[in-house]
């Protein structure tokens, strides 16, 4: 079994209110968890509405396809117009770092 999470920290576009930052930043957690069959939300910067952290956690079967999906996450993220990402984390974890 391994365990992969993606964070990444992002930096909304014209973007005024809380209002608005959920506008903006609900339909990407939930394309991400439609898209790529992953746990996404949003984790951090709850109250700057300019800011949000975004996470993605995904179990599998070996390294190589957890990579490769939190890879295209992190490309579906960087490529949203409405938003610029600023920093992405990525950490992989086999039964052995689980125990």
């Amino acid at each position: 079994m391994v365990v992969g999470c993606l964070s990444a920290d992002v930096l909304l576009g014209d973007v005024h209110s809380l209002k608005g930052k959920r506008a903006v930043v609900r339909p990407i957690v939930a394309e991400l968890a439609r898209k790529y069959s992953v746990s996404a939300a949003e984790t951090g910067d709850h109250d700057l509405h300019r800011r949000a952290e975004l996470s993605v956690a995904l179990v599998g079967a070996d390294h190589a396809h957890v990579r490769d999906v939190l890879g295209q996450c992190e490309r579906l993220i960087a490529g949203r117009p409405e938003i610029e990402l600023l920093a992405a984390r990525t950490r992989v974890l086999d039964d052995d770092d689980l125990e």
